[in-house]
């Protein structure tokens, strides 16, 4: 499938591949955060990967738009992390890194659909 091919998803899947370590530390009583984080991560890539799917290109926009809100959704809940006491600002600052990537890399998707450039 195309999706494999995109920087932005294999990005977003090595994030994904970090999760279970990183959940491991939390304390009890935070699996609320946990489950929130893990499902905004899965939403970013299974939006972002359905969106490439997508033939037209409004369609392929919305799926981007929607890939995009959930990796802001995911940067919240490791600012939260982050207040909490619960991760290191070096791993904060490194998963955030990750985030800002793909979204950046999608959101030139999206505008690339949104505009694409003539035939002449």
């Amino acid at each position: 499938m195309n999706h494999h091919r995109l920087k932005a998803y294999c990005v977003l899947l090595e994030v994904a591949k970090r999760v279970p370590s990183l959940t491991r530390t939390l304390p009890r009583g935070e699996g609320y955060l946990v489950d929130q984080f893990k499902r905004a991560l899965s939403s970013a890539i299974l939006n972002l990967s359905e969106g490439n799917g997508r033939i037209y290109p409004k369609e392929r926009c919305r799926f981007f738009n929607i890939s995009t809100a959930s990796i802001a959704e995911c940067m919240s809940c490791l600012d939260i992390l982050l207040s909490f006491g619960y991760i290191s600002e070096a791993l904060h600052s490194e998963l955030c890194g990750n985030f800002k990537l793909s979204y950046a890399m999608i959101r030139k998707l999206a505008s690339i659909q949104a505009h694409p450039p003539s035939a002449f």
